[in-house]
């Protein structure tokens, strides 16, 4: 069973923004649409701060 550590979860621009820890020893980001469509980039972080500016970034950038 995989274990994932969610850091943040917070509502941005009609999105929820998740920013969690993977079993890879990473974070990651991922966006969830109001419909349940789940979006990111599939990049690995050393930190859930650059996870986190990666996808307020991505946000902005309209992706």
């Amino acid at each position: 069973m995989n274990t994932i550590k969610i850091h943040l979860a917070v509502g941005i621009d009609h999105v929820t923004l998740s920013v969690f820890y993977t079993e890879a020893d990473c974070w990651e980001f991922r966006l969830i649409s109001p419909g349940g469509a789940v979006f990111g980039q599939g990049k690995l972080y050393y930190t859930p701060q650059a996870a986190e500016k990666a996808a307020r970034e991505w946000i902005q950038q309209g992706n």
